[in-house]
């Protein structure tokens, strides 16, 4: 009895660390999308009154509009990466490789929105600039790449 007692818990302990792992994986892909719908919408607001002004510039401000929709394709690759360590990685370690990319991805996607307008308003002024400008919201994208490459780090490690 005793014994079919420990069983049964031991199932729920392991269908609990499932859940707990699946969870920190969604909250990853979530927040890292989250993040990029807030930043697409800064952008996207931002060029189309650009656009609304001169349709000319549509291929000066693209590349700015999408580099927000960046991070929420990464929360999602990494994802699917994690949900291929669920049973070989322990549930803890997942959630925790998950948080750099959770955290970084959330906040750089909203802060390269910001900073994506900004540059978007300075091509309105001067369309010559945007090859420059591009360089401003990409520093943050390195942020984003980096806890990309920690987190996936930390889940082959294991840790």
């Amino acid at each position: 009895m005793i014994q079919a007692l420990l069983l049964a818990n031991e199932g729920a302990v392991a269908t609990d660390n499932v859940a707990l792992a699946i969870l920190g994986l969604t909250l990853c892909v979530v927040l890292c999308g989250a993040g990029s719908i807030f930043g697409l919408w800064f952008t996207g607001s931002a060029a189309s009154g650009v656009l609304a002004e001169d349709s000319k510039k549509f291929s000066k401000v693209l590349v700015l509009v999408v580099l927000p929709a960046t991070q929420g394709i990464y929360g999602f690759v990494f994802g699917i990466i994690g949900m291929g360590s669920i049973g070989s990685v322990p549930a803890m370690n997942i959630v925790a490789a998950s948080l750099p990319l959770m955290i970084n991805g959330f906040l750089s996607a909203i802060f390269q929105g910001k900073t994506a307008v900004n540059a978007i308003h300075a091509v309105a002024k001067n369309d010559s600039l945007s090859g420059k400008l591009i360089l401003f919201p990409a520093m943050i994208e390195t942020y984003a790449i980096l806890a990309l490459v920690v987190s996936i780090l930390m889940l082959s490690a294991g840790v």
